[in-house]
Order: structure tokens, then sequence, then C-alpha cells
């Protein structure tokens, strides 16, 4: 399901026009990021919480030289943890 997919099937569910769910996701978006960019953890009931992991510098495999190994440095890197709710839906 592409972002348009999404917001037409928004505006179907809540009954408004296609220009308000395309602004809302976008606002949950942004939202999203924002608090993960802060360093904190979204959750939504039912559905999952977003947080950031740190993600720890290790050596890797240059793929066009296998035989190069090169440095990955550390990083943070955004991860979903799927809720119960969502979780026993999908099952």
């Amino acid at each position: 399901m592409s972002k348009q997919d999404l917001i037409n099937a928004i505006a179907d569910a809540a009954g408004i026009t296609k220009r308000a769910a395309a602004s809302s996701l976008d606002s949950l978006i942004t939202l999203v990021t924002k608090e993960l960019k802060r360093g904190n953890t979204v959750t939504i009931t039912g559905f999952g919480t977003f947080r950031v992991s740190k993600r720890a510098a290790r050596m890797g495999v240059n793929p066009r030289n296998p035989t190069q190994r090169i440095s990955i440095p550390a990083m943070k890197v955004p991860s979903f943890k799927a809720g119960k709710t969502l979780k026993d839906a999908v099952r």
C-alpha cells in the first residue's frame, strides 16, 4: 500500500476529504519524526511503539570488493515494535 492508497483509505474510513486525510497523515509522520529525533519513544496504544535504537560500530565488507574490510560507524536507527492488538490481528 502506497502513501496515496493510505490517504484514500483514511479519507473513506473517516468520511473526510483526501486533502484533510493527507494533512493528518503528514502531521502524524512529522510528529513521530520530531519525537524520535529528540530521543523519545512514541506509543500508539493497540498499534505499537516507535523508538530509537543504538547500533554499535562494526566492521563490514565492501560489496564491490569483497576482500576489502570497511568500518561502519555507530549510529541511531528508528525501530518499531508491534503492539499486542496489531500482532493478534495479523495472526
